[in-house]
C-alpha cells in the first residue's frame, strides 16, 4: 500500500505551499489506480514572516506514512526534512488527478 499527500485548498488542484498548507489530502495507490483516503489537517508552519520549526516537524510526522507529497511551492529546508524521512516532495501545479498519474508513471507504477 502506497500513500501520497497533496497540498490543496479545493480538492481539485495542487495549489498550496507546503509550509502554508492547512490540510493535506491523502490518496492511496492500489495496484494500478488511486483513491482518496482522507484529509489530514495541520497548522501552517509558515506565516509569511517566520517559520515555526516545531509545527513543520509535526506536519512532516503527520505525513510519515506517505511516500510523496505534492505541493505548488516548498522551501529547501522543508524539502530536506521530508527527504530525511523518506518522503519525496514534488513541486507541481496541476490538477490532482493528473499530478498523481504523472507521478505513477515516473515511479514505474502502471496506470491505464
Amino acid at each position: 500500500m502506497i500513500r501520497v499527500a497533496v497540498a490543496s485548498s479545493d480538492g481539485k488542484v495542487v495549489n498550496q505551499h507546503f509550509g502554508r498548507a492547512k490540510q493535506f489530502l491523502i490518496f492511496e495507490i492500489v495496484e494500478d489506480h488511486f483513491q482518496f483516503l482522507e484529509i489530514r489537517y495541520t497548522s501552517p508552519a509558515c506565516t509569511g514572516q517566520d517559520h515555526r520549526e516545531g509545527q513543520m516537524s509535526q506536519t512532516i510526522e503527520m505525513l510519515a506514512d506517505c511516500r510523496a507529497v505534492f505541493v505548488s511551492q516548498i522551501g529547501p529546508g522543508a524539502s530536506e526534512k521530508l527527504l530525511a524521512k523518506g518522503i519525496v516532495p514534488y513541486r507541481i501545479a496541476n490538477f490532482i488527478e493528473e499530478a498523481i498519474k504523472e507521478w505513477m508513471v515516473i515511479e514505474g507504477l502502471s496506470f491505464d
